[in-house]
């Protein structure tokens, strides 16, 4: 602060609103604490190879929840559904409706006897970029439950998800942020599977629906997702930045690998700013 004194005005002026627009620039700290998985929108994405790792969750799985936190940055083109994971369960993003509004999305390949069938819902409520929200998206009995932050919606229907892809017009990796190319929706005509551009936080799929519907608050975790029983797998991207390898913590081994640039971020933006302009432009000065 004393070199800044030396400043004229109006450079000190400059270097404030540069200062500030910077700071903006900057993701808040992820709700989960730690680092994230930051993801350009491009062609980004985390990914569990098929061949591999095959399906996540076994044949007659009917009870299930997929959740994250996602930050997104970017909003997308009304052609594009901007994937946030996807393999027997999808969670996508609808762009603006006449409304002026998003819709979450979540989809399901279903069992159905005369080979694969696959069902989408969704809930239209204000979807904003540049802040963190939870989603889930989960089955239980007969229920397909689609959550944001403390919004929920309900959809009844079948919840018994298949254990053969092979006829879906999409990768059978799991995939976290888009498939790394863009591919014709098969549900949503004149519409394309496209990359998330943001972050993402604290995944995890469990065998148990997660959240309790019929209270219809008090949905959004208030620390990080912890380990059970019921985990399939957990991704927490606490990894150092930079880093491209994430580990799922559950014990499973299912351990994700970014590609195309999709690696951890969150370092800089652990740092609180407000009222430490001397932090700010030291940064500012590397």
């Amino acid at each position: 602060m004393k070199n800044l004194r030396k400043l004229p005005i109006f450079t000190c002026f400059f270097l404030l609103v540069l200062m500030l627009m910077r700071a903006e620039a900057i993701p808040p700290p992820s709700p989960a604490g730690g680092n994230y998985l930051a993801i350009d929108g491009v062609d980004d994405h985390a990914i569990l190879d098929f061949e591999t790792f095959g399906l996540l969750l076994p044949k007659d799985t009917d009870e299930f929840t997929f959740e994250a936190w996602i930050y997104p940055t970017t909003l997308p083109d009304r052609n594009i559904l901007p994937i946030i994971f996807s393999q027997q369960a999808r969670m996508y993003i609808w762009p603006r409706d006449q409304h002026g509004d998003f819709r979450l999305m979540g989809a399901v390949h279903l069992d159905h006897p005369a080979g694969l069938g696959g069902v989408a819902f969704g809930m239209r409520e204000i979807f904003s970029p540049n802040q963190w929200h939870h989603v889930a998206f989960q089955a239980e009995a007969g229920q397909r439950i689609l959550i944001i932050n403390d919004v929920v919606r309900i959809s009844r229907g079948g919840t018994t998800l298949a254990d053969d892809l092979s006829h879906a017009r999409h990768p059978q990796d799991f995939t976290i942020g888009g498939f790394g190319e863009k591919i014709a929706s098969d549900w949503h005509g004149g519409h394309f599977w496209g990359h998330f551009a943001g972050y993402i936080d604290e995944v995890r799929i469990s065998t148990a629906a997660r959240y309790n519907a019929a209270n219809k608050r008090n949905f959004t975790p208030q620390k990080k997702f912890e380990n059970d029983a019921k985990t399939v797998a957990l991704w927490h991207f606490d990894e150092p930045s930079g880093t491209r390898a994430f580990s799922d913590t559950s014990g499973n081994t299912y351990h994700l690998m970014g590609e195309n640039g999709a690696k951890t971020d969150g370092e800089f933006a652990a740092v609180e700013a407000q009222g430490k302009l001397a932090t700010i432009w030291g940064r500012l000065k590397r």
